[in-house]
């Protein structure tokens, strides 16, 4: 099985290096994409040796480095890829877990929980963005009978080709509701695998009007509305796999 990790960044001076440091402990080949960083983050990648590295010229938003990650992935030959943040909110040493999930052939995406089961030194997360995250799961569950207990967790695996089968263009932080609707409609199978809930830095934000919680989730369920107003889903004779909880036990 040959994989690759990818990391999106922007403006990540702060925790690149060492994020960097620590998944070399478990990957060889590793992808970052820099979103149009402003600080140090160019300038400390051009010292990080064996890190090939996409650049945009400005920021295009994080759905659309996930996406250029898939599409180099796909021109590579790798089978399956890990996505994951830059901000130490996701542990390296999980990678091993997502790939011994992939290992099994029994999904095409294993999805990081934050909240399938909790962890001793679990951090709390935002209330605004708890409450996002729960209102989204519900929605999947309702509308798509996708049933997730964490909706927006950027620490994936992807099998890639299973990822030929999706039209992928949303480039914001509303990709994630754009991507479950497209793998549901193609039939794809999705697993949970979980994640320590870890929050380094309670004041990042989104940016813009995406900083309030009600705006933030109003264009969370534009973006739905829109991708499922592209062909009609009908939510009928799912999978049996759709009808209980995605989850993968270790």
């Amino acid at each position: 099985m040959k994989w690759l990790v990818a990391i999106p960044v922007y403006n990540e001076e702060r925790y690149l290096p060492g994020v960097l440091d620590a998944v070399r402990r478990y990957a060889r080949d590793i992808l970052v994409i820099d979103d149009g960083s402003t600080d140090a983050t160019p300038a400390l990648l051009q010292l990080q040796p064996g890190v090939r590295t996409l650049t945009h010229p400005e920021n295009r938003g994080y759905g659309q480095s996930v996406i250029e990650a898939l599409a180099y992935a796909d021109r590579h030959g790798y089978d399956w890829v890990v996505t994951m943040d830059c901000d130490e909110q996701h542990e390296p040493g999980r990678i091993p877990h997502f790939l011994a999930a992939a290992a099994r052939e029994d999904a095409d995406v294993i999805s990081g929980s934050r909240y399938l089961r909790s962890f001793p030194d679990d951090d709390e997360a935002p209330p605004d963005r708890r409450a996002i995250n729960e209102t989204i799961n519900r929605l999947l569950e309702q509308v798509l009978g996708l049933r997730l207990t964490d909706s927006f967790c950027g620490f994936k695996a992807h099998r890639v080709a299973a990822m030929r089968r999706l039209a992928l263009d949303e480039p914001g932080y509303a990709f994630p509701l754009q991507f479950w609707v497209q793998c549901v409609r193609a039939g794809l199978r999705m697993r949970e695998l979980p994640v320590r809930r870890i929050y380094r830095d309670s004041s990042r934000e989104f940016g813009g009007t995406l900083d309030d919680p009600a705006a933030r989730l109003l264009h969370y369920l534009a973006v739905f509305v829109r991708e499922l107003q592209r062909d009609p889903l009908v939510p009928l004779n799912r999978p049996a796999w759709m009808a209980c909880p995605c989850v993968l036990h270790e």
